[in-house]
């Protein structure tokens, strides 16, 4: 008879397979029967521990409303590197509007470029095809503007929880420039190493 595989040694092979995050009522389904949330939850933390004690160079972290292997800020120069020579980072342009998004959303074209004082439309082109924004619908509004909104792919690359883990808008007024100066919002400053206008 196979011996039971330990629940931790299981989500494991599970998170590694998977290129996203990984909530957990998607783990729980993994199971039949299905285990329930508190069984999944407490054998994750138990894996996070294990890694921070191994002194691994990736741990597992609650990003975006799931649970994903990340390496660890310290290997990041190597990263960017071999990430620089496949991928290419948003502009100035469009880390400045993307900004305004992440911090007034739902947002209308109109409404940031109020805020910007320039044309955001191929800016705003470059952000969905990215997947970094989304289209949340329609402003009750004369015309019924598209309303933008940052997506989970925003959440992934800016290593986010959720939209609640974003630094504070006063600390971003107080220490950051003014839209259309050197570097906004500093806090999100991009990842990668290479620049395609937008």
């Amino acid at each position: 008879m196979n011996r039971p595989l330990p629940l931790k040694k299981i989500l494991e092979a599970l998170l590694f397979t998977m290129a996203e995050p990984v909530p957990i009522k998607i783990l729980v389904k993994a199971f039949e029967p299905p285990l329930s949330r508190r069984e999944i939850e407490e054998a994750l933390l138990e894996l996070k521990k294990d890694y921070l004690l191994e002194n691994r160079a990736f741990e597992l972290v609650e990003v975006a409303n799931g649970y994903q292997f990340r390496s660890k800020p310290d290997y990041a120069p190597w990263i960017k590197r071999l990430v620089s020579l496949r991928a290419p980072r948003l502009s100035r342009s469009a880390m400045e509007t993307l900004s305004i998004i992440a911090y007034k959303q739902p947002i209308t074209r109109v409404e940031i470029e109020q805020i910007r004082g320039v044309d955001s439309s191929s800016v705003l082109k470059t952000l969905l095809d990215r997947r970094m924004i989304r289209i949340l619908g329609h402003k009750d509004a004369p015309g019924h503007p598209l309303v933008y909104g940052t997506s989970k792919q925003f959440l992934e690359v800016f290593g986010l929880k959720s939209l609640s883990h974003l630094p504070p808008i006063e600390d971003i007024e107080e220490n950051g420039s003014p839209a259309g100066e050197e570097n906004p919002h500093p806090e999100m400053a991009d990842p990668l190493d290479t620049t395609v206008e937008a």
